[in-house]
């Protein structure tokens, strides 16, 4: 069996490291915002090149604490993706604002930039790219049509931990950036677990009372704020694994590369990388106009896949009485051919190579 992620094996080669980290946390019984989520906060900020990293509880509430320190709200406008999970035009709804879907491109499955500016209306307030599948979006372009507009940018950045555009990492290019850590990520904890980096001092200080209640000083407090601290025991996942996130990502570029040289001319079509940034796989994703048969074949061969994302959020039942007359042609066309493959850093050659098989016998 072959599965789509398999955490097991990489958890046995921590397991020394982190039980030690779970003993010394539950020795000095500080479980709350405690060290290694100081210190997590510390690492992560000088790997992304960018002041401030702020955890929380979830990447859902990563993205929804950054809108909310970005001062958007009721009636405004979000320019987003429509093919990305659900999380992301969530976030834009629990503040108040609208969503509003703009196409993506058909190679790297990422905001179109150049179908951005016709969304732009008189209530536009931000753009909200999702860097998906671990590519980074259009960054350069995204910026520029937000400097012109003078709109806020929040980067999605579940996907992509570790990903940069010209030596600028993902989460530090925009006003903020969005980080989750679901144990299946780039980059996971065994639970729930997000981020929000950024270079602007007012939106950190405004992030560091929302995740704790509102609150700068114990027992006071200047805004309503939430309840959203990433656990300190996750923090000692994290800290374990964000030391070999370069070698993991760069072991998940080892499989891309190898799925795709060997994916040529079968019933898919591979990934393709743009050129503008590192992509790191966070999955490794084929369109197909076999879907239902590679999948039918691969399950046989006990091989994981899935399908992300099966229904675009500009066609989910949730969002109906806003996209009424939404038409995202590009979207719905890879929504309909998408397919994803296993994908982690510790999926071997010969793995690879059998799945592979496996497709390239349809």
């Amino acid at each position: 069996m072959i599965p789509m992620v398999d955490l097991k094996e990489q958890y046995q080669s921590l397991k020394a490291e982190i039980d030690q980290g779970f003993a010394e946390t539950f020795e000095n019984t500080s479980f709350i915002l405690g060290p290694n989520v100081k210190s997590f906060e510390s690492e992560v900020a000088d790997y992304l090149g960018v002041k401030h990293a702020i955890s929380c509880a979830s990447g859902t509430d990563a993205l929804h604490l950054a809108l909310v320190a970005a001062g958007i709200g009721q009636g405004d406008e979000v320019i987003t993706s429509s093919f990305t999970f659900i999380a992301t035009a969530e976030a834009i709804r629990y503040v108040g604002a609208i969503p509003v879907y703009v196409d993506i491109r058909p190679d790297t499955y990422n905001l179109d930039a150049e179908l951005i500016e016709a969304a732009i209306t008189d209530m536009t307030r931000a753009i909200l790219p999702v860097h998906l599948f671990g590519q980074p979006a259009d960054m350069p372009s995204i910026m520029a049509l937000a400097d012109k507009h003078n709109l806020k940018v929040i980067e999605d950045c579940a996907q992509s931990f570790g990903a940069d555009i010209n030596g600028k990492m993902t989460g530090g290019i925009g006003l903020a950036g969005a980080h989750s850590f679901f144990p299946s990520k780039n980059l996971g904890c065994y639970g729930d677990g997000g981020m929000i980096t950024t270079n602007d001092d007012a939106i950190a200080e405004m992030l560091l009372m929302l995740r704790n209640h509102g609150s700068k000083e114990r027992y006071y407090h200047d805004v309503v704020g939430y309840n959203s601290r990433l656990d300190e025991l996750q923090a000692v996942v994290l800290r374990a694994k964000f030391k070999r996130l370069p070698q993991y990502n760069q072991q998940r570029r080892r499989v891309a590369q190898r799925y795709s040289a060997g994916l040529a001319g079968s019933a898919v079509t591979p990934p393709h990388e743009d050129g503008l940034g590192t992509h790191v796989y966070h999955q490794y994703t084929v369109l197909s106009d076999q879907r239902e048969a590679v999948m039918k074949k691969l399950a046989d061969n006990q091989i994981g896949s899935a399908i992300y994302y099966p229904v675009p959020l500009h066609q989910q039942k949730v969002f109906a009485d806003i996209c009424k007359d939404v038409s995202l042609p590009v979207t719905e066309e890879i929504a309909n051919r998408c397919l994803s493959l296993p994908v982690y850093p510790e999926l071997k050659d010969e793995q690879i190579d059998q799945i592979v098989d496996v497709i390239q016998s349809i």
